[in-house]
């Protein structure tokens, strides 16, 4: 079931929204050759216990999963398209970096990735990101009153595909609101006018998951919960928590 959310409510989930988005800012400025994903989520923690907020992520088991999740954010490096997690590895010059993060702050949850580049970035990595971040604000550019939930997906495929390059299999964004994941779900690609029709109040996390090999398929780390490239090609993942309002869009996590 799909919850419509007060003008009230969004407010107050843009208020945990920022919480995602400051926590996400840290973390960049703190990515570093030579730090470690562990010190990146620990970066994430002191901010969300200085907001007053819980990590939605933290002891989250879905039924795939073997184990709990076990951090505050998934960091995913190179060939891994999304949930890594953090480990002792230290960032090296010229890693893609993605990193997606929640928070759950006065009963409403938030949720944002970000890619980027630590060090020197090489061009194929750049337009990687760029596209991303293209497909995520084609998605929120669609996500308005009268449209469908296919127009959001046929948005955010069309650039993918338009620039050559794969969207994970079986994986896209979802609705966001007193937990981190509600209906409705929200596909990476799909067609034109079709779909749910998109009303005032719903919130959706929109989330493009782009391969650089141009295919779909991934595989899954022992751990049970990375999933990576199965060519070994790079990935890239942008997120945004978006809430659909008769004045437009509305993004909550977004970041200064």
């Amino acid at each position: 079931m799909v919850e419509l959310k007060t003008d009230a409510s969004i407010d107050a989930m843009y208020e945990t929204g920022q919480v995602v988005a400051q926590a996400l800012t840290a973390v960049r400025k703190a990515a570093d050759v030579g730090v470690s994903l562990l010190e990146l989520d620990e970066v994430a923690r002191e901010v969300l216990n200085a907001a007053g907020a819980t990590s939605p992520f933290l002891g989250y088991r879905p039924t795939f999963a073997p184990t709990p999740f076990p951090a505050v954010i998934c960091a995913s490096v190179n060939d891994a398209i999304v949930h890594g997690i953090p480990s002792r590895y230290r960032l090296r010059d010229g890693d893609l970096l993605s990193v997606d993060c929640g928070a759950q702050r006065g009963g409403w949850a938030g949720d944002s990735a970000i890619s980027f580049v630590v060090g020197a970035a090489r061009p194929a990595d750049t337009r990687l990101i760029e596209t991303a971040e293209r497909a995520l604000a084609a998605g929120i550019e669609a996500a308005v009153v009268g449209n469908r939930m296919g127009d959001i997906a046929h948005a955010i495929g069309t650039v993918c595909r338009g620039a050559g390059y794969g969207i994970m299999e079986d994986y896209g964004g979802h609705g966001i609101g007193r937990r981190m994941h509600e209906d409705p779900p929200v596909p990476n690609e799909g067609r034109p006018g079709r779909g749910m029709p998109l009303r005032h109040g719903m919130v959706l996390a929109i989330e493009p998951m782009l391969i650089a090999g141009g295919g779909d398929a991934y595989r899954t780390d022992p751990d049970g919960w990375t999933l990576r490239t199965t060519d070994g090609s790079r990935a890239a993942h942008t997120e945004h928590t978006v809430a659909i309002t008769e004045a437009g869009p509305r993004v909550l996590t977004a970041r200064d």
